[in-house]
């Protein structure tokens, strides 16, 4: 569907003189774009929503309008006391496969029909100050659109979920993973190099991420470092030109600090020579608007005269278990998820087949600070249970792996359940639904 906007534009990244330019953001990144794909679509499917639409708790709709000749709605609502235009229109899709790449989550039957489909609602709409709100939103409305979706595919961040996720996500009083609002993508090359860029992230304010000249040795840890960035990025609400300024995200070996900086392509390619992958030739047909390749600062020195430094400087320095931060914002959240969907760990635990582990936030001698430290679970009884803890505590004395106590589901941070076909959390707690 993208491939048409570039046809033609081979010679659209140069001015005179060869002058590298910045394009304008796409569509996909101006305006938040999803695809809901139901299971069957007559001509009245837009119209008939419209009553479930209205039932979405604490929405309004101040304007209604609706074309059949066209098959498409615009909508004024009102959300939150936040003003909201959305646009829907039933279309054709084509779902492509590599959506699926290392998504676990469908069964075959689902990534058949979901692959086959024909038929969608383009569901698209300008994301508000508060990105996180916004995403939630569109997924309500999505929901009410098409309760017995098959799928939805989020075109601005090339990812596509269930409908039993959208379904449990819409639901909920808690807002969804800040993850699921965009993807890191991984473009193999040469000599097992790697590029590492975003999608998503533009809808949202914030410039799409990259990583340029990774590997195939440190992969991992860098889409760990890009991914603790955007979320960073997100809790804070930055703008596009607020990016250059460092950001303390993490700690490696020996306490090496992890503070990162970014600044926008056209003048990151001038610190890589020969780049190939993530080259000039690679963004004629997209990563040419609003992306900013990622860099660090050694030292508070280099911070303060703004030398930056390439990603790889720090490859020997993450050892097996580097620290990135979490926002209070983002436990909050993670802790509301869990202990709302909490029902789930009860019946799971029932089998006892399944390993539950819970993560628990032990206060520290500092007021209002936590430890966040996973203990195994050995006992419920109503909304208590006793567990046994797992590993070491970075910053808690005369407490080790072994000890047990009994804890308050308040307690609750997190959870995860391993049951002998895949791993379940709060996020897709709807895999263990009949």
């Amino acid at each position: 569907m993208k491939n048409k906007l570039f046809q033609g534009s081979e010679n659209m990244f140069f001015k005179k003189k060869q002058k590298l330019v910045e394009q304008p953001l796409y569509y996909w990144e101006e305006k938040s774009y999803m695809l809901i794909v139901p299971k069957s679509a007559d001509d009245n499917i837009l119209k008939d929503s419209i009553e479930r639409i209205n039932k979405i708790k604490d929405l309004e709709i101040s304007e209604n309008n609706y074309s059949i000749k066209d098959n498409a709605m615009h909508l004024k609502i009102i959300y939150k006391n936040i003003n909201y235009e959305v646009g829907l229109y039933l279309g054709e899709i084509s779902v492509p496969e590599y959506y699926f790449n290392n998504n676990s989550l469908f069964t075959k039957k689902e990534k058949e029909d979901l692959l086959k489909a024909t038929k969608s609602i383009t569901i698209f709409m300008k994301f508000s100050e508060d990105y996180k709100l916004s995403y939630h939103l569109q997924l309500k409305l999505a929901n009410a659109l098409v309760p017995d979706m098959l799928g939805l595919m989020d075109e601005s961040a090339e990812k596509i979920f269930s409908g039993k996720w959208v379904r449990m996500t819409a639901k909920s009083n808690v807002l969804p993973n800040p993850k699921d609002m965009f993807s890191v993508q991984a473009v193999v090359g040469e000599n097992e190099k790697v590029w590492l860029h975003t999608h998503g992230l533009c809808r949202c304010g914030i410039s799409e991420l990259e990583i340029l000249e990774s590997d195939s040795n440190n992969y991992q840890n860098h889409y760990n470092l890009i991914s603790t960035y955007a979320l960073y990025l997100l809790d804070k609400r930055e703008k596009y030109e607020n990016l250059t300024e460092g950001a303390y995200i993490g700690v490696l070996i020996n306490n090496q600090p992890v503070v990162v900086t970014s600044i926008p392509w056209i003048e990151a390619l001038k610190n890589y020579k020969k780049l190939k992958l993530g080259g000039i030739s690679d963004r004629q047909g997209g990563h040419n608007s609003k992306s900013n390749v990622i860099f660090l600062y050694k030292s508070e020195e280099d911070e303060n005269n703004k030398i930056i430094s390439k990603i790889n400087v720090f490859d020997k320095f993450w050892g097996e278990n580097p620290l990135f931060f979490v926002s209070d914002e983002e436990t909050n959240r993670m802790k509301s998820l869990a202990i709302e969907r909490f029902n789930y760990v009860k019946e799971a635990f029932k089998d006892k087949t399944n390993e539950i582990i819970i993560k628990i936030g032990i206060p520290l001698s500092e007021k209002g600070k936590f430890e966040h430290i996973w203990f195994e679970l050995l006992e419920i009884k109503n909304n208590k249970f006793k567990a046994k803890l797992t590993q070491e505590p970075y910053d808690i004395e005369n407490m080790h792996p072994g000890y047990v106590a009994w804890f308050s589901i308040e307690d609750i941070t997190d959870w995860l359940i391993y049951t002998k076909d895949f791993s379940v959390n709060p996020d897709n707690a709807y895999l263990l639904e009949k």
